[in-house]
């Protein structure tokens, strides 16, 4: 089991990235995964911002001058937090604050200049972003144009990963989850079939046609029988309000039991309970010294067996963390 301290530091050493891509939002990325993915996405990207660029005045001149000046100041290992890569644009002129700031850094991060460095803790325990040198986090993956054949090999490479890891789901799901066209998504399907053919397979339910990985059809179906036994014990999953279980499609979000995003009742917590992978109610944590208290609100009085598999998660939360859990 993977632990929290591990996922630090992954973070903190450069295995896992932070950066704008795919969509213009922050994802968390494998290095390794990085270059072919800004490749796919970086035009995209300083497309659809074209209109925010113009009005925070981030033209090509003012763009190049201040990822100079922000490369410069992170260079050799300083890492630097936001609020210090906006003191240092402010004393060059650029903008320190709002939209101007904000699109400065983007471009930074889109154009392969920044992405993320190692966090820092705060005073009171939580961990603080910070950017780094892209050519010193991801060495050897410097920009470069990206040939016709480039593209649709990573367009292939990314309808494989998609499907095969959150399947079942529609070009359209992927197309909203990528920022990509659903042209390319389907093209992407098409390539994934020539460099890894039999791995994603396909059905159709309700008038829609889905794709996932190949082994998952015959369970779906049918085909392949699971113990009846396993599929009647209820499940327990508590997710991050982002999580892309509930964020990561559009039109196959339904059959999540609700709506995406699932907001919370009456004030309560953000984050997002799973019975038996559909939405049933919110949680959060609280820390107290070294030990974590969870509070969970179902829609719905559990069951006993439903108890009990809460209980299971939240020790496996706890596991996780490294860290004495206990259920309000």
């Amino acid at each position: 089991m993977v632990t929290a301290s591990e996922v630090e530091q992954a973070v903190a050493d450069g295995t896992i990235l932070r950066t704008h891509i795919l969509r213009p939002t922050w994802h968390f990325v494998h290095r390794e995964d990085l270059g072919w993915l800004m490749g796919l996405s970086a035009d995209r990207l300083h497309q659809g911002n074209k209109g925010m660029y113009r009005q925070t005045g981030v033209d090509q001149d003012s763009a190049a001058r201040s990822s100079h000046i922000m490369a410069s100041a992170v260079a050799d290992g300083a890492h630097k937090t936001r609020e210090e890569l906006a003191e240092v644009l402010g004393q060059a002129g650029f903008p320190s604050k709002g939209l101007g700031f904000v699109y400065h850094l983007m471009h930074a991060e889109i154009s392969r200049v920044l992405v993320s460095g190692s966090p820092v803790r705060s005073a009171g325990g939580a961990l603080k972003q910070t950017y780094a040198l892209f050519e010193e986090r991801v060495p050897g993956q410097v920009p470069a144009a990206v040939s016709v054949e480039e593209r649709e090999e990573s367009l292939g490479k990314l309808a494989l990963r998609y499907f095969s890891s959150r399947g079942p789901a529609t070009v359209k799901d992927c197309a909203a989850w990528s920022g990509l066209t659903m042209r390319d998504v389907k093209s992407g399907i098409e390539v994934a079939h020539e460099i890894s053919p039999g791995s994603l397979g396909g059905l159709e339910y309700d008038g829609l046609e889905y794709f996932l990985a190949a082994e998952e059809v015959g369970i779906l179906t049918g085909g392949n029988d699971a113990s009846a036994h396993d599929r009647t014990l209820p499940r327990i999953d508590l997710i991050q309000c982002y999580d892309e279980y509930v964020m990561g499609y559009s039109q196959s979000r339904g059959f999540l039991g609700g709506t995406a995003p699932y907001l919370p009742e009456d004030n309560g917590p953000m984050h997002v309970v799973l019975l038996n992978g559909r939405l049933a109610g919110w949680w959060r944590h609280g820390f107290s010294g070294r030990a974590c208290q969870l509070d969970v609100r179902m829609n719905r009085p559990t069951t006993p067996e439903e108890q009990d598999a809460l209980e299971t998660e939240v020790d496996r939360y706890g596991r996780f963390l490294g860290m004495e859990t206990t259920l309000l």
